[in-house]
């Protein structure tokens, strides 16, 4: 069976694809811009991970979805929140992460490209859709978690001719242990972003950074990221 991947180029869907070549034949990689901050950075090191399997690699633009969103993530008229490791660590106080999400969320984004991708598969005769959810996102982004990846089996059971399924590989996973299975898998993690910025390097200190910078300390492993743009955190 074949697939779709969805490749954002963060940590998560970098690892997905990785392991997912190992398990089936991914014909397509997509990437969006949705206006979003980092869509440059997102753009230029999805195209480095397509590359480096042989794959086709696909830009999609959706401006209109930066028109509907308000939030961080895409309004530079709003300050992207900053979380330290305290803040995220275990017994923290749950508001602050929760407050950080709903300060980043983007409208049905990841309904709007999953049933993009589905269109894609469906109508190349591809049985899955790759997707990165894990289960630490998915304590604050529901929209991360195993029951959403079950709701969208049910809907293109409905949806597609030939019914298109989700494979999320690191799905009930923390970050620490898609590291690890990256590792296994070895996934090209030097061309992972997972900063919400676009910058010429991560800001080290919104969420999506700090949960990578805390899963790498645990893990006790070099970021490969941080290593070939010259900045060692371990």
């Amino acid at each position: 069976m074949s697939a779709i991947a969805l490749l954002s180029s963060g940590l998560d869907s970098v690892t997905s694809l990785a392991i997912a070549q190992r398990m089936t034949v991914v014909r397509l990689v997509l990437v969006f811009d949705y206006g979003q901050r980092a869509a440059v950075r997102e753009v230029e090191y999805s195209r480095k991970v397509a590359e480096k399997y042989g794959l086709e690699h696909k830009l999609i633009s959706l401006p209109w979805l930066k028109d509907i969103t308000t939030t961080s993530l895409v309004s530079k008229d709003m300050d992207v929140p900053e979380v330290s490791i305290q803040d995220i660590a275990k017994g923290s106080d749950p508001v602050i992460t929760q407050n950080s999400a709903k300060k980043v969320w983007v409208p049905n984004r990841n309904g709007v490209m999953i049933n993009i991708a589905a269109s894609f598969a469906e109508s190349m005769g591809c049985k899955y859709v790759i997707v990165g959810f894990n289960d630490e996102e998915a304590a604050t982004f529901p929209d991360n978690s195993i029951a959403y990846l079950d709701s969208l089996d049910k809907c293109f059971a409905h949806s597609t001719l030939n019914g298109v399924k989700m494979m999320a590989p690191v799905s009930g996973l923390d970050k620490q242990g898609i590291i690890l299975k990256a590792l296994e898998a070895e996934a090209p993690l030097e061309w992972s972003w997972s900063c919400y910025h676009g910058e010429e390097v991560p800001c080290g200190i919104c969420e999506s950074c700090t949960r990578r910078m805390r899963a790498f300390m645990q893990a006790g492993i070099t970021d490969p990221l941080m290593e070939r743009l010259g900045m060692l955190t371990i």
